[in-house]
């Protein structure tokens, strides 16, 4: 399947603040990647399996990608284990 396009992402460029906590529900082993926008925070949905850090990889990757910004600038706060996790943009 290959990555989705920039078009077919949310804009979430909103969310590029340096300090800023995101709340994600990460779904892995997905059909599709995908992100949507809920009260509680972001659902991303991603199609690799939750294996040696890969799902978080393409989680951090998908969201970089929806902001605008590169993958090093979001730094996993918490849930590295977990289907919740807290996202944090360090800025450019």
């Amino acid at each position: 399947m290959g990555k989705p396009k920039k078009k077919d992402l949310p804009d979430l460029a909103d969310l590029a603040v340096a300090g800023l906590e995101i709340q994600v529900r990460a779904t892995p082993k997905a059909a599709r990647n995908a992100i949507t926008r809920t009260e509680a925070g972001l659902k991303v949905s991603v199609t690799v399996a939750p294996e040696n850090g890969k799902a978080n990889a393409a989680v951090a990757d998908l969201l970089a990608r929806a902001m605008g910004v590169a993958p090093s600038a979001l730094e996993l706060r918490r849930g590295a284990t977990s289907r919740d996790k807290v996202f944090v943009y360090r800025g450019s």
